[in-house]
This record gives structure tokens, C-alpha cells and sequence, in this order.
């Protein structure tokens, strides 16, 4: 059984090293393919912005085309809904099949979609979306639709996912802003032969999806609704509407389009017509395969791979300088200490055996040398008494109090049970990206994998929870599971569903929706608190209290005057500003594809899993030596101080999100920056309580071993 978890650990690290800096694309179960003349149906999601943090689904915008519920290929009607996983709902997708023809193998030069009546209110909705900088998402064949780019030196493609909902002119009379909205859309459908038979057959696979926009103003002539020319445009499609007009603006009358500081005057119940149309081409790609097609959405993000690199060598820097202190701690200064302190014991043993053997030879000794002897008895006395104070300093004379239970430890009992649910999750979602099972083809997939992990993950929050309770004396169980099931899992939901409120208020797709919330309270109370106190139940029951290797006594003693930096609000922020170093070069990369490239992917996460090995070797190093200072001030307060060190690089975290939001972002309206802070929050939360945890069970072996080593009773 050992030698078969050896081999199976083994081959799971071999698996992460060959992965090395890299998330492959691991292709999904089955390879879709199409026929000539088959249909393939466009699916519509949502619009965002890097500006703010409020997404809409697409057919939720009155200035769109809206869906017809004609029937499409695949049995799909128009505007009917696809079902999605838990992930995609949390991360704001609300996909629909749309009325867009696809299909295999012929070209459409222009086709008319519709046009969309828009009053004055509505216009103006748009203007400000296009003045955000929303980027719209599309779907063909699980693809985002994605907006072309070439290389600086122009020797590759790449993709940015989405492309503009419009875009931002100045007026060279005025200097003002105007506005103009892309209202027609040229897709391109990149194929190649499919593999195997099917290919043999003629059926066609897709490689890329690219969606390419114009603006085209109604003062163009048309013809079925289509532009008679799609190459010479006279004028663009300006979100402009004349003030105080009381009848409808149609496409003949409109020829005249500026933008004024009126735009917004006038009747609400003024109407324009909106015009769309598409074109679609399909064009054979021999040079992409199958299973490499999303790469071409992470060519331009390889830039980054020197930084990458650059990361690791800061981080391996530090955490090779703190290894040799930690190495120097262990190896001279403990190793002296206990050595001096057993032979110290052995000569006081032998001292008194010494004493013990002294009796006067004759009963008849004078007077005199009785005294004479019990003075020299007295002189060696002192000297080893002198001997054994100097010899007993620091830390060593902490050892009937080190193992004191501290205050309020029934809540850092539940916090390191849900750090340890936290650190579950992690590594799991670390090494499921890594090894590429959690990739850009399964949307949504990174987040349902968390949360699953997450709630299955309360079996080892009980578990450690329950024994840290327990080893604080800790009496009722089940008190203590129900805490550890509630404390952070009901701090997370209480935010979320607070954000939900003004989210909804917003109409947001950001907002979850009443039965996500339902479904969300159900596996928090129906799955993982069952498990928890399953956890909690074996744990305290089963294994019961840590044993600890010295006894405590009842009358604590008493803690001298501490240096600056070893009180706990200072050491905490020096201790932990150096895991925040380690971190920093690749937080840039992961703030980036949060807050910055909504439309990209986080996807080196070979990096993230090496940069996670030397953090955690990091706040292992810097709670150890943090504790060790602290002991040898004779401080024995070192539970919550090695739980608070261990998470203190959480407080930098923040601190560097403030000044992202500030330097970085160019985020506008409260709800925006309410999202982002609290998000900000959270997500500190759960790293503080991972790192927390590591610097808790670290100072904890820590300590067990030091002064299990010199046994002292």
C-alpha cells in the first residue's frame, strides 16, 4: 500500500514538472464537426468593460437586436436560452442562441438583421456604454468571437477576445466627444479538414472565430436594408439624436449627424432607427490545429513569460536567503542551546549525587570543621545556582508555559479549520490548472471546481478545526463545528448576497440570480455542514487533543518589556511584507487578467503553482523565525501571533489593491468601486486564511519539536 502511494505521488509530481511554466490546452472529450451546408449556431453572452464592473446580457440591451424565435439549425430556436454550469452564472454569463445564419461553406457578402427603434433614453444608455469602452462576447463552437491583432515585429497573429459595442471620435471643430455604434459585423469562420474519418468524409472543424466591426450611417444608401457598398461608407452610425423633436427620426431624414451638448434634450418618447447587418465568410486554415486554437488568444500574453521568470528568481532570492537563517537557527543557535542545557542538567545531577555522598567521617568532628564545611557546601551551591541562571535564558524558560491555551481560542480553532478547507480548494484548483484538466474551453469550469472543492473541503475543516479545540480544552464539539461551518462560509455569503442588492438594482447580469442563491444556501447547509460536523465528530472523538511534550504550570509567569518590533502589530507587518515579495511580480499578471483584461485568461498557471511552493515555504521560513524571536524575549504568546504573521502578507495584498485601483484603473460609479473593493476584501480573506494556517501548523511543529528535544518536565 506505501510503495503504491509512493509510485502514484511520484507520477503526480512528475506530471506538475513536465507541465513545467505552462497550462496546456487539454482538448474536450469529443471533437465537433461539421458538414457542408450544416448550421452553426451563433451564441450570444453578455457585454463588459475593463471600466467598470457591471456586466448585461446582450439581449437585455434596448438598442440590440432583439431575438425573432425562428427556428435554427440543431433544433435551436432564437432567444432560447443555454443551459449553464454554476460557474458561468457566478461569473455573469446569460447565453442565447441568436438569429445569426451560419452556415458550413457559404459566404454572405451582407445580410439584414433589423431594424431597432431606440427612444432617446435608450440612445443614451448606449452612448454611455460606448463611452465605457463595453466589449461584446459572441459564441461559435465554444470560441469567443475575437477582435484580430498582429505582433509588433508583424510575424504573428493573435486574438483578444470580444470586440467594441463602438467607439469614440472628437469633433475637430468643437474638440468634444462623439460617439459611434458598430452596426455591422463581418465574422470570419477559420476551418480545416476534421481529423480521422470524419475528415475523409469532408466534415469541417472550427479554428477561429474573428468578428470584425463598422459603423455605418443611415445617410448610406441601401438596398434590402443592406448598404449597396460596404467598402466606400459615407459617414458613421453616430448615437446622436437632434433636441426637441417630437416625431420619428427615420433613416432618410437623419442625414445630418453631429454631436451637442442638446443631444439629450427633447421628448423621451423621440425615436431613431437603428440598422443592422452582418456578413459572414468561411476561409480554410490549414496552419491552426484543432486542439492549438487557443493559443492564438494567448500569443500576445508569451511576452510575459521573461517577467515570469523573473518572478521565480526574485522569489527563490528571497526564499534561499530565508532558508539559510532558519538553517542557522537550527543548526547552531537551538542545538547549542539544548546541548548546554543537558549538560548543564547532567552536571547538576552529578552535583548532587555528589552533595548526597558527603557525610562527616567521625561523629566526634569539632565544631570548626562542620562550619568549615558547610561554608564550602554554601560557596559550591551558589556557584551552580549562578550556573543554571545563566544557563536557562530565553526561550528555555518558557517551557511550562509555552503550551498555554490561549484567549479566544474557540474562534482560532474554527479559523485554522477554514484555512485548511481554503488550502484544500487551492491546491486542488492549482494543480487541476497546471496539469490542464481546468482550461479556457471549460467556461466556467474554475469556478465550479472551487466551489465543489470548497464544500467537500468541510470534512477537513471539521477534522482540524475539532482538534485544535480540543487541545484548547475545548468541551462541546458540536458548538465548535457549528461555528466552523458558519464563521467564514456565512461571512462570504453575507457579503455577496449585501453586492447582490446593489447589483440587481443596476440590472446587472453581475447579479446572481434568486434560485443561484437558493442552490448556493442548499449546499452550504444541506452538503457541507453534514460534512463538517462529520469531520469535526472524527476529529474530536476519534484522534482527540494534540499531545504536548512539556507540562504547563498554574501560575503563569510574568512576560517582560518587548522590543518595537517584536509587539504584535509591528512584527506582524514586517514579517509579512516579505511573502508579499515573493508574490507581488506575479499578482501584477493575476490583477491583469482580473480587473484589467476581463477578456483574456489567466492561464500560466505552471507559474502560479512554482511561485505557491516558495510562498508557502516562505511563510513557513518567516513564522518560524518570527516565533523564535519572539520566544527568546520570553513572550509565550505565540498561537494568534503565529496564526496573524503567517497571514500578515494579506494586509500588503490589500494595500497593493487600493493603490491598483488608483494607479492602474480607471474604474467609474459607486457600484463599480463597491465591487471591486469588497472582491479585494474577500479575496484577501481567504489568502490570509490560507497563509495563516500554514504559519499556525508551522510554529506549532515548530515548537513541539524544540522543546520536545530537551524534555523538560
Amino acid at each position: 500500500m506505501g510503495r503504491t502511494l509512493e509510485t502514484g505521488l511520484k507520477w503526480l509530481v512528475s506530471s506538475l514538472i513536465i507541465s513545467q511554466a505552462q497550462a496546456f490546452y487539454v482538448p474536450g472529450w469529443s471533437i465537433k464537426s461539421y458538414n457542408e451546408g450544416e448550421h452553426i449556431p451563433l451564441l450570444v453572452n453578455k457585454v463588459y468593460s475593463d471600466n467598470t464592473q457591471l456586466q448585461y446580457a446582450y439581449y437585455d440591451l434596448p438598442f440590440v437586436c432583439p431575438p425573432t424565435g425562428k427556428t435554427r439549425g440543431s433544433g435551436l430556436l432564437s432567444g432560447q436560452s443555454i443551459s449553464l454550469n454554476l460557474g458561468e452564472v457566478l461569473r455573469g454569463d446569460r447565453i442565447v442562441t441568436s438569429d445569426v445564419d451560419l452556415t458550413v461553406g457559404q459566404d454572405t457578402e451582407c445580410s439584414f438583421l433589423c431594424n431597432q427603434e431606440v427612444t432617446r433614453k435608450d440612445l443614451k444608455r448606449a452612448k454611455e456604454m460606448v463611452k465605457d469602452g463595453y466589449v461584446v462576447e459572441w459564441i461559435v463552437d465554444n470560441l469567443p468571437g475575437a477582435t484580430s491583432f498582429v505582433t509588433v515585429d508583424k510575424t504573428r497573429k493573435y486574438y483578444a477576445a470580444g470586440f467594441k459595442l463602438g467607439f469614440t471620435d472628437f469633433s475637430a471643430s468643437t474638440g468634444k466627444p462623439r460617439y459611434f455604434l458598430n452596426n455591422h459585423h463581418t465574422i470570419v469562420i477559420r476551418y480545416r479538414s476534421a481529423p480521422g474519418r470524419a475528415g475523409e468524409k469532408g466534415a469541417k472543424v472550427v479554428v477561429g472565430f474573428e468578428v470584425y466591426t463598422k459603423s455605418i450611417g443611415p445617410n448610406n444608401k441601401r438596398e434590402n436594408g443592406c448598404p449597396t457598398d460596404l467598402q466606400e461608407i459615407e459617414g458613421n452610425f453616430e448615437l446622436y439624436m437632434p433636441p426637441n423633436r417630437t416625431s420619428d427620426l427615420s433613416l432618410e431624414d437623419s442625414s445630418s449627424f453631429h454631436y451637442t451638448e442638446d443631444t439629450e434634450e427633447g421628448d423621451d418618447n423621440d425615436k431613431i432607427i437603428i440598422p443592422y447587418t452582418y456578413s459572414v465568410y468561411f476561409r480554410e486554415d490549414d496552419s491552426i490545429e484543432w486542439n492549438r486554437r487557443w493559443d492564438l488568444y494567448f500569443v500576445n500574453q508569451e511576452e510575459g513569460s521573461r517577467i515570469h521568470w523573473l518572478a521565480i528568481v526574485n522569489s527563490l532570492i528571497i526564499c534561499g536567503l530565508l532558508s539559510g537563517i532558519v538553517l542557522m537557527i537550527l543548526s547552531k543557535t537551538i542545538r547549542t542551546d539544548i546541548k548546554g542545557r543537558k549538560q548543564g542538567s547532567a552536571e547538576d545531577g552529578k552535583l548532587g549525587l555528589k552533595r548526597k555522598s558527603r557525610a562527616p567521617k567521625s561523629e566526634k568532628a569539632t565544631l570548626g570543621l562542620l562550619e568549615q564545611e558547610r561554608d564550602i557546601d554554601n560557596d559550591v551551591d551558589v556557584s551552580s545556582d549562578d550556573e543554571a541562571i545563566e544557563d536557562v535564558t530565553g526561550w528555555k524558560l518558557l517551557h511550562s508555559d509555552i503550551f498555554r491555551k490561549p484567549e479566544y481560542g474557540y474562534l482560532l480553532a474554527p479559523l485554522v479549520g477554514s484555512g485548511m478547507q481554503l488550502l484544500f480548494m487551492a491546491l486542488g484548483l492549482v494543480l487541476l490548472s497546471a496539469i490542464g484538466v481546468l482550461n479556457p474551453s471549460f467556461r466556467g469550469g474554475f469556478i465550479s471546481a472551487g466551489v465543489g472543492l470548497f464544500v467537500f473541503a468541510g470534512v477537513f475543516s471539521g477534522y482540524f478545526s475539532a482538534r485544535v479545540y480540543k487541545t484548547f480544552d475545548g468541551q462541546s464539539f458540536g458548538k465548535n463545528a457549528l461555528v466552523t461551518a458558519c464563521l467564514f462560509p456565512g461571512l462570504l455569503f453575507g457579503l455577496v448576497f449585501i453586492l447582490n442588492l446593489f447589483v440587481w438594482a443596476q440590472a446587472s447580469s453581475t447579479a446572481l440570480p434568486f434560485g443561484t442563491l437558493i442552490a448556493i444556501v442548499l449546499l452550504w447547509l444541506c452538503i457541507q455542514v453534514p460534512l463538517v460536523y462529520l469531520g469535526s465528530w472524527y476529529g474530536f472523538n476519534r484522534t482527540g487533543a494534540w499531545e504536548h511534550p512539556t507540562k504547563t504550570a498554574s501560575i503563569p509567569r510574568q512576560i517582560p518589556q518587548q522590543a518595537w518590533y517584536i509587539k504584535s502589530l509591528q512584527s506582524i507587518l514586517l514579517a509579512g511584507l516579505i511573502p508579499f515579495t515573493v508574490i507581488f511580480i506575479e499578482l501584477l499578471f493575476v490583477f491583469q487578467s482580473m480587473w484589467q483584461d476581463k477578456s483574456g485568461y489567466y492561464y500560466v498557471f505552471g507559474f502560479l503553482s512554482v511561485v505557491s511552493i516558495i510562498l508557502i515555504v516562505t511563510v513557513a521560513e518567516v513564522t518560524v523565525v518570527t516565533v523564535y524571536v519572539q520566544l527568546c524575549s520570553e513572550n509565550y504568546h505565540w498561537w494568534w501571533q503565529s496564526f496573524l504573521v503567517g497571514g500578515g502578507s494579506a494586509v500588503w495584498v490589500f494595500l497593493y489593491s487600493v493603490w491598483y485601483y488608483f494607479v492602474k484603473l480607471h474604474i467609474t460609479g459607486f457600484v463599480s468601486s463597491l465591487l471591486f473593493f469588497v472582491y479585494s476584501f474577500i479575496a484577501c480573506c481567504v489568502y490570509g486564511l490560507l497563509t495563516g494556517t500554514l504559519g499556525f501548523l508551522t510554529a506549532y511543529t515548530f515548537i513541539r519539536r524544540l522543546y520536545g528535544a530537551i524534555k523538560v518536565d
